[in-house]
């Protein structure tokens, strides 16, 4: 195959894996609707569901009519998290942060248009967000994403959100200048805010996690917004600077040089770009 030829995907495995990327985002669905949302003739779909069925990557309900997720998409999911280095290696940054405010506690990770949760450590209160490792959530709309394309130039960004961009509250950002302008002024200031964007009620700050360039991961902070002040927001940035610091300085030191890693497809590696905490 030639670097001019179009890829194409072989068909049954394009739709197996879209399949499971449904239920992953939907939860459990019917034969008929599965056929509906996907467009897949439903005597092939249902050769498909019974192949996963019986591979245990895909369960019916006790109607056996309703489709899930199997606990082989868990195995996958567990191993995925185990074989992480980046997760391993903020495990302690993570509780650190989680120790030191109590509050909920994200790792995130770009996704094309969207940032999705691949660690967390729980707040210690009653009143607190609601997240579960695996969910993804639009870029623009959480300060994890936000921080993560502020590491890009604005077209690159572009390309990588979905428009029209959807409005998750009445506080979510939607229109190009104003993110625009929003990513400018992370970019100065090292660090991106949603203020329920989000979830309603609900205020989160976030940095890029500097190990590579641009960013791919980000922790932040959520904090309901009953318990929310400036001088927390301050604190909060201290903290998370602190914490970028030294998975810096700890990743430099393992691997005795910079890491560029890899850029996401359709980005280069001239994007904005947060500086580091003492160049601010």
């Amino acid at each position: 195959m030639t670097s001019g030829d179009e890829f194409q995907p072989v068909k049954s495995a394009d739709r197996t894996l879209t399949v499971l990327e449904a239920l992953a985002a939907e939860g459990r669905r019917s034969l008929v609707d599965l056929a509906r949302a996907l467009d897949i003739p439903k005597s092939s779909l249902h050769g498909i569901l019974r192949t996963m069925a019986q591979r245990g990557w895909v369960e019916a309900d006790d109607t056996g009519l309703r489709f899930g997720l199997g606990v082989r998409a868990l195995q996958v999911g567990a191993a995925y998290l185990d074989s992480d280095d980046t997760v391993g290696l903020l495990a302690g940054v993570l509780d650190d942060l989680s120790r030191q405010f109590g509050e909920t506690v994200h790792l995130g990770r770009l996704d094309g248009p969207h940032v999705v949760y691949v660690a967390k450590r729980e707040s210690v209160h009653p009143l607190r967000l609601y997240s579960a490792i695996g969910r993804r959530l639009p870029a623009h709309a959480t300060a994890l994403g936000k921080a993560l394309l502020a590491e890009r130039s604005d077209t690159t960004a572009d390309r990588l959100l979905s428009w029209p961009l959807p409005a998750l509250t009445a506080y979510t950002v939607t229109d190009a200048g104003v993110l625009h302008a929003e990513l400018a002024t992370i970019r100065e200031r090292g660090y991106a805010v949603d203020r329920q964007e989000n979830t309603e009620g609900i205020v989160c700050v976030a940095v890029a996690v500097p190990l590579r360039s641009p960013a791919i991961d980000a922790i932040s902070l959520s904090v309901p917004l009953t318990r929310y002040d400036p001088g927390l927001e301050e604190r909060i940035v201290v903290a998370l600077r602190r914490a970028a610091d030294q998975v810096r300085a700890a990743h430099t030191l393992v691997s005795g040089e910079a890491h560029p890693g890899t850029p996401l497809p359709g980005e280069s590696r001239t994007g904005g770009g947060v500086p580091a905490a003492g160049e601010r």
